[in-house]
């Protein structure tokens, strides 16, 4: 079963052809670029354009702004609970790591 818009849509890339709308875009004539999740490509790209990443880029993040913390604390108190949240975050890391690359 066609979609309702299909012939319209078609109409219009076929008109865009006509005028020349797809004449010397960029990239033109080189080989896509390869992609290691074909089925899902439009997703990802759509994610990563709006700040996505995978949870181990945000946690590694996450632990980077830490560590500005700790050189800025000079409580030795704060600093040993910052240093044990730096440890969870880096076990949290190393677990999201191993989930991604499944």
């Amino acid at each position: 079963m066609k979609h309702p818009l299909e012939d319209l849509i078609e109409a219009k890339i076929a008109a865009a052809q006509a005028d020349g709308a797809f004449d010397n875009l960029e990239g033109m004539g080189k080989p896509l670029a390869p992609c290691d999740d074909p089925e899902n490509i439009l997703f990802s790209r759509v994610v990563r354009d709006h700040g996505g990443a995978p949870e181990f880029v945000i946690l590694a993040r996450e632990l980077a702004d830490m560590r500005i913390v700790l050189t800025e604390t000079g409580d030795r108190t704060r600093r040993y609970e910052i240093m044990k949240e730096m440890s969870m975050m880096e076990a949290k890391i190393d677990i999201a790591r191993k989930q991604f690359s499944r």
